[in-house]
């Protein structure tokens, strides 16, 4: 099914993206609702299954508390903010069963750590699953029901494991898509330290959906050999540009726009970005779960998205996750930009 183009609009007649940002408790404190805005962002406070730090459950609300800190007007793409975004308010109880369950899990890695099995733990993953199935059908509703009305639909993390339900969407949504996926990790893990719905396993569980034609990897720089097989043996459905290989290429003289038009070229018509922040070099994620040295510099992470609008193909749709949630921290003020970038590339690209 087509995306509908998104339309300009006309309702903020009295809002002024120059002057001090009232918090209204929208993103960017933008005037505009669910009804009216071409994208909506979909917080999922949730950290259930993180494996280092913590703190991507506070994300979703630290980075609309930082997006009032964002100038609105990009220099290149101009006013989208004026197609209208919307994010939906901060999910307690998604939240507070996070809380819950990261008390299960932590015991269940620790328990691990010390050298119990896996069987030890069954009851506290069974639960730990039924929570996660409860909140993939919570997701996909969701979603589904914007893709339904024209939305393109961004999802704010939270650990990289809710992008599961906003793809099972898309899934039903659209007959093929493709992700590009930016992020330290492969991600490709089977069942990472027993739980089916892993952060480290995402990609592993996207490649189950028979609709997502291809995962294109950018930025990876720490996986294991079983995730490197998994690659290699995907007969080109993971297409694989490691973070070594694009630095070597740039050390060579091989310039960021060919690399760019590259990657691009591997990925389908139809987009979907899948955004872990510590894709991006550390320095500028400094307190993200699982930060790992090299990574895209931010103006490199921009320039891509801007030459995938340039290229003709639609991003349908994007999460951004892993940012670290501590108020007022550069990982949120990052984060925002990040998520502005995301959503600008999305419309444009749809106009």
């Amino acid at each position: 099914m087509a995306l509908p183009a998104p339309q300009l609009k006309n309702n903020f007649s009295d809002f002024d993206p120059g002057n001090v940002s009232v918090d209204n408790g929208n993103i960017f404190a933008l005037p505009f609702t669910a009804d009216d805005a071409s994208l909506v962002i979909i917080p999922v406070p949730w950290e259930v299954t993180v494996s280092y730090g913590t703190g991507t459950a506070l994300g979703p609300e630290a980075l609309r508390k930082a997006s009032l800190q964002v100038d609105l007007y990009d220099e290149e793409m101009g006013d989208v903010w004026k197609y209208g975004l919307y994010m939906q308010p901060h999910p307690l109880s998604i939240y507070e069963t996070s809380l819950r369950l990261r008390e299960k899990a932590k015991a269940v890695i620790d328990g691990l750590m010390r050298g119990k099995s896996h069987t030890h733990f069954a009851a506290e993953y069974a639960e730990i699953e039924q929570q996660f199935d409860r909140l993939y059908d919570r997701l996909e509703a969701d979603v589904l029901r914007y893709l339904q009305s024209g939305k393109i639909v961004g999802i704010a993390g939270g650990d990289h494991s809710v992008t599961l339900g906003s793809l099972r969407a898309y899934a039903r949504h659209f007959q093929s898509f493709g992700i590009l996926h930016i992020d330290a990790h492969a991600d490709l893990r089977k069942g990472y330290e027993g739980f089916l719905y892993s952060h480290a396993s995402i990609m592993h569980n996207a490649l189950a959906i028979p609709q997502i034609e291809r995962i294109v990897q950018v930025g990876v720089r720490d996986f294991c050999r079983d995730e490197a097989d998994v690659i290699s043996g995907s007969a080109g459905r993971v297409k694989l540009y490691a973070d070594t290989a694009l630095k070597n290429a740039l050390y060579r003289g091989i310039t960021w726009e060919s690399l760019c038009n590259e990657i691009i070229e591997s990925l389908p018509e139809l987009v979907y970005i899948s955004f872990d922040i510590d894709g991006l070099d550390p320095a500028l994620c400094p307190h993200t779960g699982t930060p790992v040295p090299g990574g895209l510099s931010f103006s490199e992470a921009n320039f891509l998205l801007k030459q995938i609008t340039e290229s003709g193909r639609k991003i349908i749709g994007f999460d951004l996750v892993e940012v670290a949630g501590a108020e007022d921290a550069w990982d949120s003020i990052v984060g925002a930009r990040m998520l502005y970038a995301l959503c600008c590339a999305s419309i444009v690209s749809c106009t």
